[in-house]
């Protein structure tokens, strides 16, 4: 059996771990040959490959980023992709795909699984963790060690200087990233897409904090907005990908808390570092665990499918299901840490 692998999206750490770890196991115990492609849908729409095999993957387990890379390509945006994808499979003798991707790669994988009949394995992964269907996606416990390290930093300038400081994490319209390292780096506010919130309400916190003589951190998801109002963006659509870009509403926050309470603030903005470089331990394990996985689906012939996490067990789920609503922050949960604001 020859097998195709690609990943897709915007990238994350442990990409690189989940493709050795089919390799590895697909090559030693099954004897699958192996094919990358590049650029995630953009290698089987134009055919665009290079050699997949253990040499090639070779010492990639903490290595961030992908060496396959990645694109946002949408093959069904194309009029004639899903004939293209099938036409290179076939001349590439390719029997199987698996995709490794976040909601749109793996929506796309969905579609050509269900709607075309094409062989595909799908393993979950975004930073952002809004992946029903799995208890974690990877690359969200890189991104939140990450954020949680700036904010446990953050602290001792924002004492030091009797400043607000308010620090932007990434999760579009999930707030996972922002409860998690919020928590975890104790930050005296969170605030995250799911929950609206009231600016009055955030700069009370924020004096609260200041009158027993501590200097507070913000913790703000880029998709959180306030009140009635909609998402601060510093990025409109472009015409190339028509997707926004979140980002703005930290330096937005910072300004209305400085002018309602008088106080300094500023922002920082993590941005990109949370989904760069080395995947954490946990990372590496679950990369490594959806690969085993992944080519097991394969050999099962159990396509259509995506492996996800469950409690401590791999299982494997309708990559439908699995994408067809996004994963958000249940509001008992945000109930609970509310305790520390302030």
């Amino acid at each position: 059996m020859r097998v195709g692998v690609l990943t897709g999206g915007r990238d994350c750490p442990g990409l690189n771990a989940v493709v050795r770890a089919v390799v590895r196991k697909g090559v030693q115990e099954y004897g699958y040959e192996f094919v990358g492609f590049v650029d995630g849908w953009r290698g089987p729409l134009e055919g665009d490959t290079v050699p997949l095999d253990i040499p090639a993957v070779r010492g990639t387990l903490p290595q961030g980023g992908t060496i396959l890379g990645t694109s946002r390509t949408h093959p069904l945006d194309e009029e004639d992709g899903v004939r293209r994808i099938r036409d290179n499979l076939d001349k590439l003798r390719v029997d199987a795909l698996i995709t490794i991707g976040g909601r749109d790669t793996l929506g796309t994988a969905a579609r050509l699984a269900d709607e075309h009949g094409l062989p595909c394995v799908a393993v979950p992964k975004t930073i952002d963790n809004d992946l029903s269907g799995t208890d974690r996606t990877l690359g969200f416990d890189t991104a939140v060690n990450v954020a949680t390290g700036a904010i446990d930093r953050l602290h001792t300038t924002a004492e030091s200087h009797k400043r607000v400081l308010v620090v932007e994490v990434m999760g579009g319209d999930a707030g996972w990233i922002a409860v998690h390292s919020g928590l975890a780096g104790g930050a005296n506010v969170v605030l995250i897409p799911e929950q609206p919130f009231d600016i009055d309400q955030v700069c009370a916190w924020v004096t609260s904090r200041f009158r027993a003589s501590y200097s507070p951190i913000v913790v703000v998801g880029d998709g959180a907005r306030p009140r009635g109002g909609a998402p601060v963006l510093t990025h409109v659509p472009s015409a190339a990908s028509g997707r926004v870009r979140l980002s703005g509403v930290g330096e937005w926050l910072a300004g209305q808390i400085e002018q309602r309470t008088g106080k300094e603030a500023r922002t920082t903005v993590l941005g990109h570092l949370q989904r760069g470089g080395s995947p954490s331990p946990f990372d590496r394990w679950l990369a490594t665990r959806f690969g085993l996985h992944a080519v097991d689906a394969v050999r099962d012939g159990d396509f259509g499918k995506m492996v996800a996490l469950r409690g401590t067990d791999i299982v494997r789920v309708p990559i439908a299901e699995a994408t067809a609503r996004i994963k958000t922050v249940d509001p008992a949960l945000y109930e609970e840490i509310g305790v520390f604001f302030g």
